[in-house]
């Protein structure tokens, strides 16, 4: 999530930066967080302000009264009740006021990095080193599946049954294989100096927001009834969550961390993943 300062000072950079991003339909969010931030802002003060009277007329309260004045500490006790009564009300609009422009910065894209090139999508990718040319074999490569059913390694009748279209028991020496290469993998990874990471397969809401919007979330991850948690869509999430509210010293710096877990998502054809 951008800084809500650079709105504040830099709104045409935020626009320039969706525009970059192919993201016009949310140029209006710029503005709406502006608006509202500067509403929140005098809510604020004037919550304060109103704070700072009561104090001050409750001391004034308390003088009059040891001073006999008792009519005139009435009056200012029913300003001061006035206040009172006022407080909550604009402490409801401002605590509103903060969740609004929350849920429109989630929306707002964060900045792209001065050498990204700029596309609507993956045909402007720019290609930067290309090694060796494809090979295509002479013959016709089997698709995967059946060639694990070549081993009897894969079952997706019985796996249809037991959870429904897409799913699969793996078998044998296939799930065997399967393992190896996820061993391969990892040691791949921890002789190259990351660390090897398993993490939780649940987290709550707050460890992807600003990773994805609401929508975006509903619509991937699967959720726990009646809990704030969330099966993971993948272990990034969870590795990424694991230094959330963190300020990192930058001498400790990178760090490198790989995973494997199962990835639960909604999108059809995922359950493979």
């Amino acid at each position: 999530m951008i800084d809500i300062n650079v709105i504040r000072e830099n709104r045409d950079l935020v626009k320039e930066n969706i525009k970059k991003k192919f993201q016009d339909k949310k140029l209006v969010l710029v503005d709406e967080v502006y608006e509202m931030d500067i509403k929140l802002r005098k809510i604020k003060v004037e919550v304060e302000e109103l704070r700072s009277k009561v104090n001050s007329l409750s001391k004034e309260i308390g003088s009059l009264m040891r001073d006999g004045k008792k009519e005139d500490a009435e009056k200012i006790k029913e300003e001061v009740n006035k206040y009172k009564e006022k407080i909550p009300m604009l402490s409801e609009e401002e605590s509103a006021l903060e969740d609004e422009i929350r849920s429109r910065m989630l929306l707002i894209p964060n900045f792209i990095a001065p050498d990204c090139p700029i596309g609507e999508d993956d045909s402007k990718n720019v290609e930067i080193e290309k090694i060796g040319e494809p090979v295509i074999p002479k013959y016709e490569i089997p698709y995967h599946a059946d060639i694990m059913a070549s081993f009897n390694g894969i079952d997706k009748e019985a796996a249809g049954k037991v959870a429904g279209n897409g799913f699969y028991y793996l078998m044998g020496d296939i799930a065997r294989l399967h393992s190896a290469v996820l061993s391969y993998a990892r040691d791949f990874m921890i002789d190259k100096g990351f660390t090897y990471c398993i993490p939780p397969y649940m987290i709550r809401s707050d460890a992807v927001d600003g990773v994805m919007s609401f929508e975006e979330k509903e619509a991937m991850m699967y959720k726990i009834e009646n809990e704030d948690l969330y099966l993971i869509g993948t272990s990034e999430h969870s590795m990424i969550a694991k230094f959330k509210n963190q300020i990192l010293d930058k001498n400790e710096l990178p760090i490198t961390m790989t995973s494997y877990s199962p990835c639960f998502r909604k999108e059809v054809g995922a359950q493979n993943a």
